[in-house]
């Protein structure tokens, strides 16, 4: 095994604190697991490029939250420059042995298949009359049969329509009990959807009444931002609850509070959403690792990310809260 240099041990360090393992870190930065370590190991020589060299160590360290400026300065002997690469030379073309003409060869490959067509041609053509001749003998008997059961067709037809008569009065009373209750179950499920979306818009006008009364006193403003971090005050709230929430792919979640306690560190999961009371908080700091589709909302609430995400994948965002009360 190779020797760790310097910048690959600190990475090594930085993910294994953070309790993420290579295929964590792979699934967060699409890179492949060799590539990933082979950065930690610093045998660059696995990777298709020097350039992929610089643009892998900076979204390993993305991922799991290092400042990428900071970590190119420190460690810039370990890392090597980006410059232009020699395409590889054409592959020389290795000439095939002689071949027999085309068409040579196709002439000679039918008269081989010849006979092998004529004796399958003979076989369908054999099948073929055996195949008529059958179908004229059944016909003949079927014939004959028709004959022999004439007799009798009329009376069972007479005894088949009696039959169809008394069938037809069973199924137009069982059709007419169907269409009764097929009437009452219908009328019942009118009644039954007719109730559901009183409810729900009983549900939805009481929401709104509520968001509206809620957004009447509570305010969220922007307060300084610089780098990749934000800060933001949250005032005339009763209540201050977060909603983080990843729609695109995992990331990297911390969150804390202003005396740096942890209240979750670790991989918010695709489709997975974390909520945090923070009412009894004054602060709270969130490091986003990779923000694109990652949704915020305080207090039920959306809230935009201060960055564009396509500049910016790692965000801070820290809300400072005043209750309503204490204002």
């Amino acid at each position: 095994m190779l020797a760790l240099t310097e910048l690959g041990q600190r990475l090594r360090q930085e993910r294994e604190s953070k309790g993420l393992s290579l295929e964590d870190l792979q699934k967060l930065t699409k890179i492949q697991k060799r590539y990933l370590l082979g950065i930690e190991e610093g045998n660059y020589e696995v990777m298709p490029g020097k350039f992929y060299v610089r643009a892998f160590i900076k979204q390993y360290c993305e991922a799991i939250g290092l400042d990428t400026d900071a970590i190119f300065e420190e460690y810039k002997s370990d890392i090597p420059s980006t410059q232009t690469e020699d395409m590889p030379q054409q592959l020389s073309r290795v000439r095939s042995r002689k071949e027999i003409p085309q068409h040579t060869k196709g002439v000679s490959k039918a008269y081989d298949y010849l006979p092998t067509v004529l004796v399958v041609a003979g076989v369908v053509v054999v099948g073929i009359i055996i195949w008529v001749i059958a179908q004229n003998i059944v016909s003949d008997k079927n014939k004959e049969q028709a004959n022999q059961e004439a007799p009798n067709s009329e009376v069972q037809q007479s005894n088949t329509q009696e039959e169809t008569n008394e069938t037809t009065a069973k199924n137009d009373n069982s059709n007419s009990e169907d269409e009764q209750s097929a009437a009452d179950k219908k009328e019942q499920e009118k009644e039954k959807a007719a109730k559901e979306k009183a409810e729900k818009e009983k549900a939805e006008k009481e929401k709104a009444e509520k968001e509206k009364k809620d957004s009447g006193k509570q305010e969220y403003k922007e307060v300084q931002k610089t780098g990749r971090s934000a800060t933001y005050a949250l005032s005339g709230a009763d209540a201050f609850n977060l909603e983080v929430t990843s729609t695109q792919a995992d990331t990297w979640l911390d969150v804390k509070n202003g005396k740096g306690n942890a209240f979750f560190s670790s991989i918010l999961k695709k489709g997975e959403t974390k909520e945090f009371d923070l009412t009894k908080e004054t602060e709270a700091r969130v490091n986003i690792g990779y923000s694109p589709g990652v949704e915020l909302k305080v207090n039920g609430k959306a809230v935009d990310l201060p960055f564009d995400s396509s500049k910016q994948v790692r965000q801070v965002v820290t809300i400072q809260y005043q209750p309503a009360e204490a204002q």
